[in-house]
């Protein structure tokens, strides 16, 4: 019987897409031999996630997953190819438990996740359950992106419209608010604000400085296509960009359940409602599928490539 290594499995591993423990289990019946292996990952469908691999994955969802003393918080995007399978239990069930891994495994990027065992179930590795799941539901899935926060005041997120869009904030509070349910309510009003209006900071210091230039600018350039003297241009670049501030920093956007007053005003007063000192932290805001080119599908030039062969 030859001994099976860990190189050999990981070079099945690399070749076929099938899982960890499949791999080994295929060196092992194969008795080493790298090509019987395969044919025996083929002959058993294990090695179908490989021919997927190439295929554009922009479908999915955004899972959210927080611990039960609302400390610690992930949230997670996960692709297949389509809404249809996007829309399934087992496809569902998978981005969840991914999120509580992220949650509670604290990975430090994609690849480390990818390489950590589950913490559901330490015989797979993440990669593992991506692969089997690859195969079960018949699509490329892929993990594209995680945020994880931990803090000692507040975490909530929220998910819009089945896993369409995702957000996840921290609101930092000290003892008389961390376990107050006016705060919470407040932090999970901040993800639905975010998930609406679409902030890119918190605050004004927070803007990028470079895309805050371009809009200098772009504004600049307005002012003078509209025949404005160059002397009162500045001062008109000026105005608009504070109006700009309040489009893009949460803290200066109208609520968007009292546009009467702005984020920076209710929490001013939840903390005096409270007695809480309280702050936004961050956010994190995922939208299925955000800069992923999806598949076009060319009928004519899939028929010249297969004529073509």
């Amino acid at each position: 019987m030859a001994a099976i290594t860990s190189a050999m499995v990981k070079e099945l591993r690399e070749r076929t897409s099938a899982g960890m423990m499949d791999c080994k289990k295929a060196l092992v019946e194969s008795d080493g031999d790298m090509e019987k292996a395969i044919e025996w990952l083929r002959e058993k469908g294990l090695s179908q996630a490989a021919k997927k691999a190439s295929r554009i994955a922009a479908e999915g969802v955004v899972a959210q997953y927080v611990t039960e003393d609302g400390k610690i918080g992930a949230i997670v995007e996960v692709n297949c190819e389509t809404d249809f399978v996007a829309k399934t239990d087992n496809f569902i069930k998978f981005a969840n438990n991914v999120a509580k891994h992220v949650a509670l495994a604290n990975p430090a990027d994609v690849d480390a996740l990818m390489a950590q065992a589950f913490v559901d179930d330490s015989s797979k590795t993440i990669n593992d359950l991506v692969s089997d799941a690859t195969v079960a539901i018949g699509e490329k899935i892929s993990i594209r992106r995680f945020s994880r926060y931990e803090t000692t005041g507040v975490v909530s997120t929220y998910i819009h419209l089945g896993g369409k869009v995702g957000v996840m904030v921290e609101v930092a509070a000290d003892e008389a608010g961390r376990e107050n349910d006016t705060v919470k309510t407040f932090a999970h009003d901040l993800a639905l604000q975010i998930a609406a209006a679409k902030p890119e900071a918190v605050r004004r210091e927070e803007v990028d400085t470079a895309k805050l230039e371009k809009e200098k600018e772009i504004l600049r350039a307005q002012a003078l296509n509209e025949g404005k003297p160059e002397k009162i241009v500045d001062r008109m670049v000026e105005g608009r960009i504070e109006k700009y501030y309040k489009e893009v920093c949460l803290l200066e956007q109208p609520f968007v359940k009292d546009g009467d007053k702005n984020i920076k005003t209710l929490m001013a007063e939840i903390a005096k409602e409270t007695g809480a000192t309280l702050d936004i932290v961050k956010f994190s805001r995922f939208e299925r599928g955000e800069g992923i080119e999806k598949r076009k599908d060319d009928l004519a030039a899939e028929i010249a490539a297969m004529t073509s062969k």
